[in-house]
């Protein structure tokens, strides 16, 4: 089994503080314990044990918890950018982040849920476009 980086509730609230200063909205926290929640429940390899399992319950977890006055869906991409990276998963970050920007916004809205964010996250991973398959399934999930 793996060995991965975890990164803590401090980094978490400081991320999110950079990107409010810098793209606008509005500053607090609602809820801390349900961020340190998250990243406790990512370290668990029982619940989580592959790397697209925990990536893909940070991502879907911060953006719909609602712990922040603001910036959720933003603050979800990057920590789950930056848990990327401090795992040496480097080569699909630029990938990663621009499909989220989007994905983010259909996790947020109920349209994908976390089952289908899952298979995007490891197609990111993976592949270096969505397979067939998968697009259908979102252009399906989409005009519903």
């Amino acid at each position: 089994m793996e060995t991965y980086i975890y990164f803590n509730i401090e980094h978490a609230i400081r991320t999110h503080d950079f990107i409010i200063e810098n793209s606008g909205g509005n500053s607090g926290i609602i809820e801390i314990g349900k961020v340190e929640s998250v990243l406790e429940h990512i370290q668990n390899d029982l619940y989580y044990p592959e790397f697209e399992d925990k990536l893909t319950h940070l991502v879907f977890s911060v953006n719909k918890f609602h712990a922040f006055s603001d910036g959720n869906k933003r603050t979800s991409i990057a920590l789950g950018a930056y848990f990327l990276e401090v795992n040496g998963i480097e080569y699909c970050i630029d990938k990663f982040i621009i499909e989220m920007e989007n994905i983010a916004v259909y996790v947020a809205d109920n349209k994908i849920d976390k089952e289908l964010l899952h298979e995007i996250i490891c197609s990111i991973l993976t592949e270096d476009d969505f397979n067939e398959e998968l697009k259908l399934k979102i252009i399906d999930v989409l005009s519903e």
